[in-house]
């Protein structure tokens, strides 16, 4: 038997247009998972369906921004596309912004996306008409800054902090459920957010970070196969736990 055989089961993924989501969308597909892909851009996602292995996958397109209520959205999916197996929320947003120019606005922004959406969309999930009879997997992706400090960074920080300790609550309440709730903390990784951040440091600073990164940057791969892992049944005795996949950032 090999447990990472995701056939026949179905996973939803946000922030699956681009970045860790989309990778993740593309690994799972080819362990034999279906994939209902959720992202903001539509054009993206219909991309997206080109390119996974196997058949039957969905998207839905859905903006975190907002503050509609994700676990009726979630439940609606479910009834309408068939029950689902896990979840991965891989949506996300960064700004670099001192304490100073901290911004109301953009805080709330990051709050909805990260936290919020996690939350409400794990409450879906965890509804008996929307999960799989034999529970699931829910996997939240937060990061090494919820974990270690760095300046200009502690809205986003914050926001992937609450997802750590998230984890840790929904685990024991879920288990009765058969529901494991894990989270990924990755270092930096290559993405479009990714150069978006690089872009506003200068070639010094970006040195720097690459320093950090004993193994160097991460690549949208590396996290997807963690994602994976916990999704499926090799990490079926794993639960409240934060992975840390970060190309050795914080053994140092």
């Amino acid at each position: 038997m090999n447990p990472f055989d995701l056939s026949g089961r179905t996973y939803l993924v946000t922030g699956a247009s681009s970045g860790i989501g989309r990778a993740t969308c593309l690994l799972l597909s080819a362990w034999g998972a279906r994939i209902l892909a959720v992202a903001r851009h539509e054009d993206r996602l219909r991309a997206l369906m080109a390119e996974l292995a196997g058949t039957g996958h969905l998207f839905e397109r859905a903006d975190f921004e907002t503050e509609e209520d994700w676990a009726a959205a979630a439940k609606e999916w479910a009834e309408r596309h068939g029950r689902l197996h896990g979840l991965v929320h891989a949506a996300g947003v960064q700004t670099t912004e001192p304490l100073r120019m901290l911004d109301a606005q953009s805080f709330r922004r990051m709050w909805n996306i990260h936290v919020r959406a996690a939350m409400l969309l794990t409450k879906g999930f965890a509804c008996r008409s929307a999960h799989a009879e034999n529970g699931g997997s829910v996997v939240f992706i937060s990061s090494i800054l919820a974990l270690v400090g760095q300046p200009a960074i502690s809205s986003y920080a914050a926001t992937k902090g609450a997802l750590v300790s998230a984890v840790r609550a929904l685990a024991i309440e879920l288990a009765r459920e058969h529901i494991r709730v894990n989270a990924i903390a990755p270092g930096y990784v290559k993405t479009p957010m990714f150069e978006a951040v690089r872009q506003t440091l200068g070639e010094t600073q970006f040195t720097a970070l690459n320093r950090l990164h004993p193994l160097g940057f991460g690549q949208p791969e590396d996290v997807a196969y963690a994602a994976g892992f916990l999704l499926s049944d090799a990490a079926r005795w794993i639960t409240g736990t934060t992975l840390v996949v970060d190309g050795g950032f914080t053994a140092q």
